[in-house]
């Protein structure tokens, strides 16, 4: 990419903030939990956690999705896509704009994943074991297929003249999806999109990471000396964007523009990140967004808290910014990985971050791992002046996805509480 991707077309931007988090449901909840520092972790109670050492993890215990779905008949929906379809509503809701709007107008939706409904499949697998093929619950089997994370948000809001994708690149997904939607709004071809991604927490990904003595026993501590790894977590992040004209000309509030991104893909190995992959990974995104290394302001870590992947992460960013890399955190550490709405999720709190000037923190954090010397704002979030913020994702296979933010410089924006 040889130029910014604010030079091929519409500047866009982030007007509407949806979460569906371990620590609060909606963008006023996570925003109050990121300045806290608040942790989601708790004892696992989504799936048979007996015969295991121990099972902490960062499930969402509070979500009640009456409030957010009222087309979609809610026993036909599985948890992911409940989640996608309130994430979405609240972040049209959070925009100012009227459905009818959003109606009348060209759209997309692009939702990005790991495993869709990996619960439903877990339990029609666990019918199909102790009981055989035909008691499997056909309205649970109806509900796996991955593009209804999408779909259902399309028909939940009516939108008929949209298109809808479902994007399965795990935990780089979110990032996919928000630059497939810049490009698609940047160009013309689409008024709004609504992206971002969404998974639940599931017996076969926590036994997988499990096996491979990734799941730490209690906390995870991305960047310190004894760290042990991650803790899955479940939610979803869907973000409204739309033309910087469109969003001034009827006083939205902007949290971010979308300045541009990177992607690349090694194929090296299932699991172990490749440093010189995500180091290029990063360049590209800086030359799309148009934007030097001492540009950024902090960086949002893929971070898992495993001694491979922050290793490597930190050995990257610092292949690309030298010896004093900028603020590097990692939210996971308060609400675990969330898989395909991982990197959405770390977006929004990017958006947030540079819309109310601070900088979340890296909790849980004791010592820092001599190999990851990087200043991880630990456990207090800090006041920054922001104006370029970065946002890793590093997937299964090598697929990595980087986004750039920046505050969106230029018209006045309409000020309004965050709901």
């Amino acid at each position: 990419m040889q130029s910014s991707g604010r030079d091929h077309g519409r500047r866009v931007v982030i007007t509407g903030l949806g979460a569906v988090t371990s620590v609060g449901i909606g963008a006023g909840q996570f925003l109050e939990a990121l300045r806290a520092g608040r942790s989601g972790i708790k004892p696992m109670t989504g799936f048979d956690t007996t015969g295991f050492a121990y099972a902490q993890g960062c499930e969402v215990t509070d979500f009640d999705p009456a409030p957010w779905i009222r087309r979609c008949p809610v026993d036909r929906l599985g948890r992911a896509t409940q989640f996608s379809i309130a994430a979405a509503r609240m972040a049209v809701e959070d925009a100012g704009i009227a459905l009818e709007r959003l109606r009348g107008n060209r759209s997309l939706v692009a939702v990005g994943t790991t495993d869709g409904e990996s619960r439903d499949l877990d339990q029609l697998v666990q019918t199909q074991v102790e009981q055989g093929p035909e008691q499997m619950d056909p309205v649970r089997a109806r509900r796996v297929p991955v593009g209804r994370l999408s779909v259902c948000i399309a028909h939940e809001l009516g939108l008929s003249d949209t298109e809808a994708v479902t994007l399965p690149t795990a935990c780089a997904a979110g990032n996919y999806a928000i630059g497939y939607g810049a490009d698609v709004v940047r160009s013309g071809e689409a008024e709004f999109a609504l992206v971002g991604g969404a998974d639940a927490v599931c017996r076969k990904t926590f036994v997988g990471f499990y096996r491979l003595g990734t799941i730490a026993p209690e906390r995870c501590q991305p960047f310190d000396r004894n760290r042990k790894g991650i803790l899955t977590g479940e939610g979803a992040g869907i973000l409204l964007l739309e033309s910087l004209d469109s969003a001034l000309a009827r006083g939205a509030r902007i949290y971010a523009e979308v300045l541009g991104y990177g992607l690349n893909c090694d194929a090296e190995h299932p699991v172990a990140p490749n440093r010189d992959s995500v180091a290029r990974c990063m360049r590209l995104a800086h030359e799309h967004a148009g934007v030097q290394p001492a540009d950024i302001d902090f960086i949002s870590a893929h971070g898992t808290g495993t001694k491979a992947n922050d290793v490597t992460e930190v050995s990257a960013i610092r292949t690309v910014f030298g010896d004093v890399p900028p603020r590097t955190i990692s939210t996971k550490s308060m609400i675990g990985h969330t898989m395909g709405a991982a990197s959405a999720l770390a977006a929004i709190a990017c958006g947030l971050a540079i819309r109310h000037q601070f900088i979340p923190p890296t909790i849980n954090h004791e010592e820092t791992d001599p190999e990851c010397d990087v200043d991880c704002v630990p456990n207090q979030a800090r006041e920054a002046e922001l104006r370029v913020v970065q946002n890793n994702a590093l997937a299964f296979g090598g697929n990595n996805a980087v986004l750039i933010l920046g505050r969106c410089e230029g018209g006045a924006r309409h000020e309004q509480a965050i709901s």
